[in-house]
């Protein structure tokens, strides 16, 4: 469903993407690891146009979406597929959780009327298992994991067929990052979605993963099945997967 041929991105002389070459099956879960600065975040931005490739292909369901984004009238049903966890939450804090719910039923081109979007936003905090009386709070009012499970509600609020999950553990406790790893499966699955994370947090490989990728230096070092993940014969790969300080990959002191 998504595809990327030899995709290059540089920001001055930092060359982050050096011909990364990726496929991700329809109603796929794909995680990619890789350390920090390896250009995880860069390259779901590429593959939303909110960074441009320098060079490269990035086809969704077979076609160039460079022209996709370059033409007005298709942007918004493009951006209309995709659903998207930021790591921080990313929630507005002066809209209460239902209109953060369903900020993007309340405008442009997925606007639905106020009534109806309001009920979508009860049903997904249910489904993400807030109750109705959180709908009404800000989210300053809520945890952290409560404000994460809000996000999730937020990305599967229009129903879209391919969602982005950025770094979906970050500052949760384990438990709390146990639920939330749970309920990304459930609900992937239940909605038959396509669906790219990027995370360091193993545990988060293992729940959330079909088939994992590794992202160093620029390129993609390793792909396979999550199964294939402890024996992947590949030392870039078993150096991150047991965290180990020594390796191929040098730590930075």
């Amino acid at each position: 469903m998504i595809e990327l041929r030899d995709v290059h991105k540089a920001f001055g002389a930092n060359r982050v993407l050096r011909g990364v070459d990726l496929a991700v099956p329809g109603g796929s879960s794909m995680v990619i690891i890789g350390g920090s600065g390896s250009g995880k975040s860069v390259l779901l931005k590429c593959i939303l146009g909110l960074v441009p490739p320098d060079a490269g292909k990035i086809l969704l369901d077979d076609r160039d979406v460079a022209g996709i984004k370059v033409r007005r009238a298709e942007r918004d049903a493009f951006l209309a597929r995709f659903g998207m966890l930021f790591q921080g939450g990313a929630l507005f804090d002066s809209l209460p959780v239902w209109q953060n719910v369903a900020f993007r039923l309340l405008r442009g081109a997925l606007a639905r009327p106020r009534d109806e979007a309001h009920a979508i936003a009860i049903d997904k905090l249910r489904r993400v298992g807030l109750s109705p009386d959180v709908a009404d709070k800000l989210p300053a009012e809520l945890s952290g994991g409560m404000q994460k499970r809000v996000g999730l509600a937020r990305a599967i609020a229009a129903e879209p067929e391919i969602i982005f999950f950025d770094e979906p553990t970050t500052g949760l406790d384990p438990i709390m990052a146990g639920v939330i790893n749970d309920l990304i499966r459930e609900i992937v699955t239940e909605m038959g979605a396509t669906a790219m994370t990027i995370t360091h947090d193993m545990s988060s490989v293992r729940a959330i993963a079909d088939r994992v990728a590794m992202l160093h230096a620029g390129r993609i070092q390793w792909t396979g099945p999550v199964g294939d993940l402890d024996h992947s014969g590949d030392p870039y790969v078993d150096q991150f997967v047991e965290g180990r300080a020594t390796g191929p990959i040098e730590a930075v002191r």
